[in-house]
């Protein structure tokens, strides 16, 4: 049943043996078990696709319902154990993955020998359902509801420049001012556009320029270069706000606090590894003096 779901889930048989470590034909004879127990017919295969039958549909939605009623029961079983262990996968944004979750998880891997972890640091916004993701950290107002999302630190988005490119450019003083400077953006993953506050109200504002980049890091060094002006996270910039590398505009209308989030799949029980991997970074988050 896992290898059927995750045929469909991903489009093909040498994905899935790809996923599961084992050959192409491996999960092609699970397949021909698979139907030949049943008697029916689950799936069309072609060289390059897959295409579920009525009856794959049909059973394809009770084995996802059985597999997650399996994994909640194994679950609650082993949530008391203290011990964390199969595979856990992470995606975390690719700036803040590598200073403030990558570290993080060697340490929990020892705690832990039985676990194995997959980090995703991408700056996109990934499909947990889609991408078999066990667990995501995300820094956002989290629009989507239908995620459960575990709060684990604060945090502030700021607009900032290099000073060189302020003396040239000038210095925006309302938010009518951005469009006659180059914003850098992130493009498809920040679609909504920067958020700022007007009047008690949240404003989020389209912005352009001539520089876009899917990773933040890039953005916040092209900031550094004096290429334009950028809005980053306070945990990102600090240093260089004290160091005067970069400074803050628009303070008046910052935005509002964009929290570091967890989020997880809607589910009643959380998996013993994912749940003491989120207590794990709440405890380092927490630590004081860790932001600073």
């Amino acid at each position: 049943m896992e290898t059927f779901v995750a045929v469909v889930n991903l489009g093909s048989l040498s994905a899935a043996a790809r996923q599961e470590g084992v050959v192409a034909a491996m999960i092609g004879r699970r397949l021909d078990a698979l139907e030949e127990r049943l008697g029916v017919k689950l799936l069309v295969r072609t060289t390059r696709s897959v295409t579920l039958t009525q009856e794959g549909t049909a059973f394809f939605e009770d084995c996802q319902r059985i597999l997650a009623e399996l994994a909640e029961a194994e679950a609650a079983v082993a949530s008391g154990s203290g011990r964390a262990r199969g595979h856990l996968r992470l995606s975390a944004p690719a700036g803040f993955g590598r200073r403030h979750v990558a570290p993080h998880i060697a340490s929990f891997q020892q705690a832990h020998p039985d676990l194995r972890v997959t980090l995703d640091l991408s700056d996109r916004l990934v499909d947990l359902a889609r991408d078999r993701i066990d667990c995501a950290i995300r820094i956002s107002d989290l629009a989507d509801s239908s995620l459960v999302a575990v709060r684990l630190a604060e945090n502030r988005r700021v607009v900032v420049a290099a000073p060189a490119y302020l003396a040239r450019h000038g210095i925006p003083r309302t938010l009518e001012d951005l469009a006659g400077h180059n914003c850098l953006s992130l493009g498809e993953s920040q679609s909504r556009g920067w958020t700022f506050k007007v009047d008690g109200e949240l404003l989020n504002l389209r912005v352009r320029g001539v520089l876009e980049c899917n990773d933040g890091a890039v953005l916040h060094d092209w900031a550094l270069a004096g290429l334009g002006l950028a809005w980053r996270s306070l945990w990102e910039v600090k240093d260089d706000l004290s160091d005067g590398r970069l400074v803050t505009v628009l303070e008046r209308f910052s935005s509002p606090d964009y929290p570091v989030y967890a989020v997880v799949p809607q589910r009643r029980f959380l998996p013993g590894r994912v749940r003491l991997f989120i207590d794990h970074l709440k405890a380092r988050y927490s630590s004081p003096g860790y932001w600073d």
